[in-house]
């Protein structure tokens, strides 16, 4: 009989409503979700009460549950930066997990609650009205009271007068509504985190949504971690990037869990230089993140291949990370400074002699796959022998999203979903994020009429062209003669570019139609 498990989303985008879901489908857990109309839409907030309701409802008899805590106090990750809930409405709402625990003390809670961001750009597009036109004002105002505060400026006088005129520059009630906001959120962490201490939340993870070393989201970074450690919760609560990758974390975590198993993972590197990489969006190391990323999810990290459960390779930058849809016209240390080759023959060499399991956590890009090496692991008849794939958003989202996979691999074996989820990767994070995304940004949405921002609909025009370059991508890039890719559905849930919806078939008269099991 399949465990239950009760799963909050932390939106309705397919990255966390659906991702989790589909690498559950053929575990022995059945993953139960809110109905995606109560999940909201963007700005606008999910039904939190509804919501709640129904995860009391949901509660008797299920072994675990998996929940966003923006979504229980916000509505989603977007609310959370526009809501103006007061500190006492959050607290109230988080008192409900008191009610949850002692109603059933045996569910074991896993919850996540992010930190609230800083983008250094100015859009209103996720973030208040008045973040288009003092966005990057309001960024540069926390970065430099940071480094003031710290003792980090490299000419105090100058820079507090820089200070001071970008203080003034920003309208008084827009500046005011960004922090008084960031407090409300601040203190609902700092309680979760309590709440964490306490067991009322067995394990939590507070990740950074594109993070920077210094500002807003670094200060409160700070103030959190001190409280963690006033706790002693440092075992319970982990701090570190990501977001929309966290849900497939805390599944595998759970997975593990229910099966008492910690998974070896060696990370072997495509560069000398990539584990100290700074990742676009992110505040410290590659290989720190990573690390947190294997133990969140249940892992170890292993010190050499043939210790490891799973052999995770790399594709790391070997200097400044890019963009993804720069990676034609990229610096020359891209190709100097890293070997793609080596790593893609030691891929090979891991599932041809070792006999081991080998995932891809593609990173060398931000916002999407490398495409050369999509096509060294094409050529090596590799793309469907893997035991995950990622590439997309930040190196947090791909290696928690691939992670998740590859563990579920370990245990479940090579199922039919595992193909699906493997194809859709491969569509999604090399295909749109880095060809397609890029091709019909550049012109051809405009000759329609819309703009990168704003498309015709959730399954208009737009996504018809989306389809069509997509099964072309899929046709001269992925399949191979035995493999093929089947692109079944095709949206844009926020009815812009930056994120598409697919659901995708990998269709091979081979691949088994119920769980092989690992081993």
């Amino acid at each position: 009989m399949k465990k239950k498990i009760i799963y909050v989303p932390l939106d309705e985008r397919p990255c966390n409503y659906d991702f989790p879901s589909l690498i559950a489908a053929d575990t022995d857990v059945e993953l139960v979700r809110p109905p995606l109309s109560w999940m909201g839409n963007k700005k606008l907030p999910g039904r939190i009460d509804t919501i709640w309701e129904w995860v009391l409802e949901q509660a008797p008899g299920a072994y675990g549950a998996i929940l966003s805590m923006d979504t229980l106090l916000y509505g989603g990750i977007v609310p959370s930066r526009l809501h103006s809930e007061t500190e006492q409405a959050c607290s109230d709402r988080l008192s409900r997990l008191r009610q949850l625990k002692e109603s059933n003390p045996s569910l074991v809670v896993y919850a996540f609650h992010l930190i609230m961001r800083c983008p250094r750009y100015s859009s209103s597009d996720e973030e208040p009205d008045y973040y288009g036109q003092w966005g990057e004002t309001i960024f540069n105002i926390g970065d430099l009271q940071h480094r003031l505060e710290l003792g980090l400026a490299a000419d105090l006088e100058m820079e507090a007068r820089a200070l001071e005129k970008l203080s003034a520059e920003v309208p008084k009630e827009a500046l005011d509504d960004y922090v008084s906001r960031r407090a409300v959120n601040r203190a609902a962490n700092e309680r979760s985190i309590e709440l964490a201490a306490e067991g009322v939340i067995d394990f939590m993870i507070v990740p950074q949504d594109d993070s920077a070393p210094y500002g807003w989201t670094a200060k409160d970074q700070m103030r959190i971690r001190e409280r963690i450690h006033q706790l002693e919760a440092d075992l319970d609560v982990y701090m570190y990037p990501g977001a929309d990758e966290a849900g497939c974390t805390l599944l595998a975590r759970m997975l593990n869990q229910i099966q008492g198993t910690k998974p070896a993972v060696y990370p072997r590197f495509s560069s000398v230089d990539g584990p100290s990489v700074i990742p676009l969006y992110e505040d410290r190391p590659l290989l720190e993140s990573l690390k947190y990323q294997i133990i969140a999810a249940g892992g170890i990290v292993a010190s050499s291949a043939a210790e490891a459960d799973l052999v995770l390779l790399v594709n790391s930058p070997g200097g400044k990370m890019e963009e993804a849809s720069q990676q034609s016209q990229v610096s020359l240390e891209y190709g100097t400074r890293r070997n793609v080759i080596e790593l893609s023959e030691f891929g090979e060499y891991v599932l041809r002699n070792l006999g081991k399991p080998c995932a891809v956590a593609d990173v060398a890009y931000a916002n999407g796959a490398d495409l050369k090496l999509l096509r060294l692991l094409r050529q090596k008849n590799m793309l469907f022998e893997l035991a995950g794939y990622a590439g997309w958003n930040t190196s947090s989202n791909t290696i928690g999203t691939v992670l998740a996979q590859s563990m579920a691999y370990l245990l479940y074996g090579a199922s039919r979903s595992h193909f699906d989820f493997l194809a859709l990767r491969l569509v999604e994070d090399a295909g749109y994020c880095s060809s397609v995304r890029g091709k019909l940004s550049g012109g051809p949405i405009q000759q329609l009429g819309w703009n990168y921002f704003e498309a015709d609909g959730v399954r208009g025009k737009v996504s018809g062209l989306v389809r069509e370059e997509l099964e072309s991508f899929v046709s001269e890039c992925i399949e191979d003669g035995r493999h093929k890719v089947l692109i079944q559905d095709c949206w844009l849930p926020w009815n812009r570019m930056f994120e598409v919806g697919l659901k995708v078939q990998y269709a091979d008269n081979d691949v088994p139609s119920e769980i092989d099991p690992a081993g």
